[in-house]
């Protein structure tokens, strides 16, 4: 299924974000979890039966794990910093009208999300949605993470995206994940899935129209390019905004292929975010601002994007605050190198 023609896609990337401070020109935010129903390497309870004799059973948290004291904290302390957007990993954390039967007790209903979207735009925060439809990381889609490249499968994503996409009040981009759909990344799973050739790029063309008809852009990770650079560059749609992620502390691009990766892209004329993380040392994230900024074209570098890959609780607290202060130090940097 070909991915729909999208008419300025950069120009809808460059506009002015609905509330944003714009420092530096660019997009600064933090990727949070709203649901944190991802993985499946992790059994907690059996979930879900369909209707009629088909049942299917995954392993997914049936309640909301989300502190609402830290997320307040957490946004405010990101405005102050001068950070500008916010990506939120809704998974199943919204009451979802469409199919009820994928949210957890606890999701956020329409009328929390709206006061929470008003009080993000309040803050400069522009509120981005994020669901993740690789196969590695659905678990928060139940038992219809079983039901990969069927019909009721697009039919499901398809309506979800629609839903949030209008819950979200028409954002002008909408991350699709799709990272990591490896065997290896699998490994401990009991349930794998892996899509290849044409039912991946079948798939996930079909995401990209379900968004783009829906008024906004798609924007996912790009390791995919990893792993097959030549069909990447071939097929991969230019109205997609890429975010190549690496979270060590080498930025040799000859001795580390992820970071070359962000080199070959900007080549190749695509937009990008590059991501970095806390998760593994405490100098990636200024690591990638600095080479980006030197390496890439500045009208193809959008921004940057932090990811601390913890849940939001107040357990995870201090990787919370490490990851937006390494954020706000970079804004510093940069604007210090500028004037």
């Amino acid at each position: 299924m070909a991915a729909l023609a999208m008419t300025g896609g950069g120009e809808l990337l460059g506009a002015e974000p609905q509330s944003a401070n714009g420092k530096n020109g660019l997009m600064w935010g933090a990727l949070i979890h709203l649901s944190f129903n991802m993985w499946s390497d992790v059994p907690v309870e059996s979930w879900g039966k369909l209707e009629g004799d088909q049942v299917s059973w995954v392993t997914k948290d049936p309640k909301l794990r989300f502190d609402d004291e830290l997320w307040v904290e957490l946004t405010q302390r990101m405005s102050e910093l001068g950070m500008n957007y916010i990506l939120i990993d809704v998974g199943d954390g919204l009451q979802f009208e469409s199919h009820p039967e994928i949210s957890v007790e606890g999701a956020w209903g329409k009328e929390r999300l709206a006061k929470e979207l008003d009080r993000l735009r309040g803050l400069g925060l522009e509120p981005i949605p994020k669901m993740n439809f690789s196969a590695a990381h659905d678990t928060w889609l139940g038992v219809y993470s079983r039901m990969l490249s069927t019909p009721k499968y697009f039919e499901v994503c398809g309506d979800l995206i629609k839903e949030t996409l209008e819950l979200f009040g028409k954002p002008r981009l909408f991350h699709l994940g799709y990272d990591e759909e490896t065997w290896g990344h699998q490994a401990k799973y009991d349930y794998v899935v892996v899509r290849q050739g044409e039912t991946w790029w079948r798939d996930f063309l079909f995401f990209v129209e379900q968004v783009e008809k829906n008024g906004s852009r798609a924007w996912i990770w790009s390791d995919y390019y990893w792993h097959h650079p030549e069909l990447f560059m071939s097929r991969m749609p230019k109205s997609v905004l890429q975010s190549n992620w690496y979270y060590s502390e080498s930025f040799d691009p000859e001795q580390v292929a992820y970071v070359q990766a962000y080199l070959d892209l900007d080549k190749a004329g695509f937009e990008q975010i590059p991501t970095g993380s806390n998760w593994a040392n405490a100098t990636n994230f200024q690591g990638t601002v600095d080479f980006c900024t030197a390496h890439l074209s500045p009208e193809l570098l959008k921004g940057f994007m932090q990811t601390a890959w913890m849940p939001t609780l107040k357990a995870s607290r201090e990787a919370h605050w490490q990851a937006v202060d390494q954020v706000g130090a970079a804004i510093r940097k940069l604007a210090a190198a500028k004037a």
